[in-house]
């Protein structure tokens, strides 16, 4: 049985795809596993860091995306047009050593998707119909891999529910400032009460440190403030810290090996990453 993994952050650009992208990299490169990653955020990144953008354009124009999932719920049954065999992209990174990671990819269409299945809601929390959307359609595939990362939109909204109601954990990817770990309580209640609404267990994992800069007196701060703070969950030991090898890593380029594609060595992030999968899989199984 798969291991389930959500990666939620409610502010942008703290890191959140390119962690997700990285653990499924590793997971399957460095650890032999099988891994789906499932795309829920509408800016698509982790999507096309996986296939490129002009790949993404084509299925997108197909309709061939979660978005059409999602969409789907909106009408009746006998007009539905999601296919999964079409949408699902088997062996999707750029990196040739790397062979088993598929990609359930997302499209910007799931933000306005988003906004009709609000209308779909009733009382606090969402009823079992809209958050069960993903459930349903993908559950069948899931014993084929060992481990799926769901990249969550930054909200809580009906999209992000879902890939929780799905998941056994999530990790919170953050960048140790203010303005980045400002939700990170919002997250921790709001994903509990979700928890104990549908009756199924959804652990928080632990906090990622992303883009973390040693010469920052904030970044030293915030972090110590973090690990000290007994409401939320562990900060991972290992720390990402800010390379321009990351910045490289996103981009949709050819690549032999993963060390080449993170950087091995002092200014490299690819050992970083190994150590932090071992980390996050490790604390799945402990859960």
């Amino acid at each position: 049985m798969a291991q389930i993994i959500s990666t939620i952050n409610l502010k942008g650009g703290v890191g959140k795809s390119t962690t997700t992208v990285a653990l499924a990299e590793i997971a399957a490169g460095e650890l032999g596993k099988r891994v789906l990653v499932i795309d829920l955020d509408p800016q698509t990144n982790a999507t096309t860091m996986l296939i490129g953008e002009d790949r993404w354009k084509l299925l997108n124009a197909k309709e061939h995306t979660l978005a059409r999932l999602f969409a789907d719920a909106l009408i009746e049954p006998s007009a539905r047009k999601f296919d999964l065999a079409k949408t699902l992209q088997k062996n999707v990174s750029n990196v040739r050593d790397v062979k088993n990671v598929d990609l359930l990819p997302s499209s910007l269409d799931l933000i306005d998707v988003q906004d009709q299945l609000g209308s779909m809601s009733s009382g606090k929390f969402h009823s079992d119909v809209p958050t069960d959307i993903l459930r349903r359609a993908v559950w069948k595939i899931m014993d084929e891999y060992d481990l799926v990362l769901l990249d969550c939109p930054p909200n809580l909204g009906i999209i992000t529910l879902n890939g929780l109601k799905i998941s056994e954990g999530y990790i919170i990817p953050t960048i140790p400032d203010v303005l980045s770990t400002y939700g990170i309580p919002q997250i921790i209640t709001r994903v509990k009460a979700f928890s104990d609404n549908i009756g199924q267990a959804i652990t928080p994992l632990g906090i990622v440190i992303s883009k973390y800069r040693s010469q920052s007196t904030l970044h030293q701060n915030t972090l110590r403030s973090l690990k000290k703070d007994p409401k939320l969950p562990p900060v991972f030991e290992t720390i990402v810290p800010e390379a321009n090898k990351l910045a490289e890593s996103a981009e949709f380029l050819p690549i032999n090996t993963l060390k080449q594609k993170y950087g091995a060595g002092a200014q490299g992030n690819f050992e970083t990453y190994l150590s932090l999968t071992q980390q996050v899989l490790g604390a799945m199984e402990h859960a």
